[in-house]
């Protein structure tokens, strides 16, 4: 099966950006898609033979989640079974034969004025639910977790690591929760295929040149059950394709 995440900064925008045109040469059986910012209806995705699935913030205009396969879901549930924690749209969980695919979009914990983080408490909240979650799914079946983490986990996985350090994404409360995420028993596929792989980035800056420059972040991700890392084809990040401030990223993984 082949899966692409993507935060898309915005459906709408993107498909105005070569969206479809983009599905149309990947031929995923599954896209999961992050930030979508819209309600559904509100434009139309003609992808014929996907069946779409929708979880959209009560904002208007914010956040969200979307997933369209090709193959059919066992099952669908929305957020992550946590109280509070089901405002924003920010995950989508899909059953299939040999695994749960759960897109997600991770709160930001959000830089203040004061240097300090006006939304960690949070996103701690959030990260310590989510790993209940993904525990209680992996007692089940093996998990794809995939999306917009919110968080380079090691200091390769951005450009400029001294500079962003205990800034939001880069956190060391952050970065300790990824870690207690893969201790529960998952891989970061990409790392465990690639492990030293430099200048891999999935986010840049809309500022300074930064994609120009590949001054990035890794902070999109496939997370895999530890027991299912060895049907990972490969993870690939796709930085050449643009329309969004995050380019996808494509799991090739076989059937189990």
């Amino acid at each position: 099966m082949r899966i692409v995440t993507w935060n898309v900064n915005g459906l709408r925008a993107a498909l105005g950006k070569g969206f479809l045109d983009f599905c149309d040469t990947v031929e995923a059986d599954v896209y999961c898609l992050q930030e979508t910012k819209m309600q559904p209806g509100q434009a139309e995705v003609d992808l014929p033979g996907y069946e779409q699935y929708w979880n959209s913030a009560v904002k208007k205009g914010y956040s969200g989640t979307a997933v369209f396969t090709r193959v059919k879901p066992l099952s669908v549930a929305y957020d992550i079974d946590a109280e509070g924690h089901d405002t924003e749209g920010r995950s989508i969980t899909v059953e299939y034969e040999d695994y749960y695919l759960v897109c997600e979009y991770t709160p930001n914990a959000r830089n203040d004025d004061s240097g300090g983080l006006a939304r960690i408490g949070y996103r701690l909240e959030w990260e310590a639910a989510r790993r209940a979650y993904l525990s209680k799914l992996d007692r089940a079946k093996p998990v794809v977790l995939c999306g917009d983490l919110n968080v380079a986990h090691e200091e390769i996985d951005l450009k400029n690591p001294g500079p962003n350090r205990g800034h939001a994404g880069f956190s060391d409360e952050e970065r300790e929760a990824f870690s207690a995420l893969l201790g529960a028993g998952f891989a970061d596929a990409f790392r465990r295929l690639y492990p030293d792989r430099e200048g891999a980035y999935t986010w840049w800056s809309y500022r300074f040149g930064a994609r120009a420059n590949n001054a990035g972040w890794r902070i999109d991700y496939f997370v895999v059950s530890e027991r299912l890392m060895p049907a990972v084809a490969d993870v690939t990040i796709l930085s050449e394709v643009t329309g969004s401030d995050h380019c996808p990223v494509l799991l090739d993984i076989r059937a189990t």
